[in-house]
């Protein structure tokens, strides 16, 4: 009710200001109202009106000192640090133990990357404060600029230990604990937490995060799930459950949690698309492909919405559904590497083996290095007869991937079909060096090469040495 009343008066104050601007009448109130107003408009980003009732604040109240720190405060969100901290210096001569004074010099050392000094300050402002909490969060936060986690999760431990109700503490705290590769101590950390404030929404969501990134997905699911019963509208909650749940293979309860985040709120193309795969591991084939679609509708720029369509037709074997909605991807965006490779892959199976080299030349053009694409592209060349064009983009690949066994076999391969015997032995001598095991990728791909009497020898030869 107190907090009630409080807003009904700063609506008030802001009712009554703001018709003071409109009329031109000069209406009084006092500091602390300005101070309200004037914050205010600095938090909805209308820095012009902070400003001019900071100028109509110190007009009515000269000597107040809030309404100076406010205007300290904005000096230094304008970076003019020496006028704010030449400001605070005559402030401190008149109340020495005003910890805002403190917080605010603190403040500019921050700004200047003095870090220590800044923390020394806080550290002085304590002794003046009855909110300890805001102070250990401000000194975490100056660790983290210097990059001491472990002193930063010390004072954030100790701002929760004051208010554990901050959120911002505990979140900052985790993200310490994470940064340390300490997840098992975060969730002992927020299990004592967790004693002290069991309807924590945010600590059940945290533990949840942490369970699920050491793979424990039943603790993550219910820890998500008791978030969920603490806050029923925690949509991030709802979605991290349903991820859980996924990796339990539990398809359908996933589903359920996706669902609730729908309900909660719009719809998201990320829902979508998850329960169309869940539908997909139930066998539920039209259902799948209906969420897929809500997915590309509601997102059409998500790539991973028109490849899990394109890949459940692969799956099909329906070719020619695949490659229409793959085309209808590269209309949207043709600078898309993974629609390049679909594109690539499709047409490969169904034989259009030109479009198929086009397909992976332009994934490679957009910074698709997976060997496997440098070794589709090289492998659709050599059936197009492009031997040499395949020897160049192997010795390309091969800047991305040395002492690579499947790239020395094709080179052995290209070079004996082009009568390049020398250069022929020796990527085969370096493609037996690596992998002896896989030398039926040379029989595979190079049948004639194979055949070869010259090579078989050299195979033979190798195999005595070693």
């Amino acid at each position: 009710m107190h907090f009630e009343h409080e807003e009904e008066d700063r609506n008030l104050s802001l009712s009554k200001f703001e018709s003071m601007l409109k009329t031109n009448k000069v209406l009084f109130f006092d500091s602390e109202e300005f101070e309200d107003i004037i914050l205010h408009y600095l938090d909805m980003g209308k820095a012009a009106l902070a400003k001019k009732a900071l100028k109509l604040g110190l007009e009515q109240h000269p000597k107040s000192t809030g309404l100076k720190l406010v205007q300290v405060e904005m000096l230094i969100y304008d970076d003019k640090l020496d006028q704010a901290e030449k400001m605070l210096n005559e402030l401190y001569a008149i109340e020495p133990t005003n910890e805002e004074i403190y917080i605010q010099k603190a403040n500019i050392y921050s700004k200047r990357d003095k870090h220590e000094t800044a923390v020394d300050l806080l550290k002085a402002a304590l002794e003046f404060s009855d909110d300890h909490a805001d102070i250990y969060n401000l000194i975490g936060m100056e660790y983290l600029f210097m990059d001491n986690l472990e002193l930063a999760k010390t004072n954030f431990i100790k701002c929760l230990e004051e208010d554990f109700e901050d959120q911002s503490g505990l979140y900052n705290v985790v993200y310490c604990f994470e940064f340390l590769d300490q997840n098992q101590e975060a969730i002992d950390y927020l299990k004592t937490y967790i004693e002290k404030n069991p309807y924590s929404e945010i600590a059940w969501h945290q533990t949840g995060r942490l369970y699920y990134g050491l793979k424990n997905y039943e603790l993550a699911a219910t820890s998500f799930e008791l978030a969920t019963y603490i806050d029923e509208e925690f949509v991030g909650a709802f979605m991290e459950r349903g991820k859980a749940l996924e990796r339990l293979k539990r398809y359908a309860e996933a589903i359920e949690s996706y669902n609730q985040t729908i309900e909660l709120d719009d719809p998201t193309s990320y829902a979508l698309l998850r329960i169309g795969k869940c539908y997909e591991r139930l066998g539920n084939k039209v259902e799948a492909l209906k969420y897929f679609n809500k997915t590309v509708h509601e997102d059409p720029l998500l790539d991973k919405g028109w490849i899990a369509i394109t890949d459940f037709y692969v799956r099909q074997k329906n070719h020619q559904k695949a490659l229409y909605y793959v085309n209808k991807a590269l209309a949207i965006d043709d600078q898309n590497r993974l629609y390049w490779k679909r594109f690539a892959t499709i047409n490969k199976a169904m034989n259009y083996i030109e479009e198929s080299e086009y397909g992976y030349r332009k994934a490679v053009e957009l910074g698709d290095f997976e060997l496997d694409t440098w070794l589709f592209w090289v492998d659709v060349m050599k059936e197009m007869g492009e031997n040499n064009n395949g020897i160049l983009t192997l010795i390309q690949a091969a800047e991305y991937f040395p002492d690579q066994y499947q790239i020395e076999y094709r080179l052995a391969g290209f070079h004996f079909l082009l009568n390049e015997i020398e250069k022929g032995n020796f990527h085969l001598n370096n493609a037996l060096r690596l992998n002896t095991k896989n030398i039926s990728i040379l029989e595979e791909l190079f049948p004639t090469v194979w055949d070869r009497e010259s090579v078989q020898e050299y195979i033979a030869k190798h195999k005595k040495t070693k």
